[in-house]
């Protein structure tokens, strides 16, 4: 993200710098919620192949399995496990939908920087993004 003034005879006053600082962390928050976003989903890629995988490992009705905790691993079986990747599968999908939620609000937030900053400056301010998604 570039935020950078070409040579002109307009004003920067104090509130466009804290308009300039507020798109700049912002922006910097929204691509840390990008991260998050694609580690979180990333994650539920995991408990869908990971329960997949325990609906085929299914042979008979008291099969044990391994399942992590954290850092700990507990033996339980498959309709416990089944259960417990449902919940994890419901929790990381929550989670994504609220930094989904999160991260529209910051592209608002940007594009209503920009817009201000824009019709102040014009070409004179670069506000262009270097992730545009």
């Amino acid at each position: 993200m570039a935020a950078t003034m070409k040579d002109s005879d307009t004003q920067v006053t104090f509130e466009d710098q804290q308009k300039i600082n507020r798109f700049a962390r912002t922006n910097a928050r929204l691509m840390d919620l990008k991260e998050e976003l694609t580690s979180k989903e990333k994650q539920l890629e995991n408990l869908t192949d990971a329960e997949d995988e325990l609906m085929m490992a299914e042979g008979d009705d008291e099969h044990w399995c391994t399942y992590q905790i954290g850092e700990v691993l507990v033996e339980m079986t498959g309709e416990e496990a089944q259960s417990a990747l449902e919940v994890a599968k419901e929790t990381c999908q929550g989670e994504i939908d609220s930094l989904k939620a999160q991260a529209d609000g910051y592209k608002q937030t940007l594009s209503d920087l920009k817009t201000q900053l824009y019709a102040k400056f014009g070409t004179n301010i670069n506000l262009d993004l270097d992730d545009e998604s």
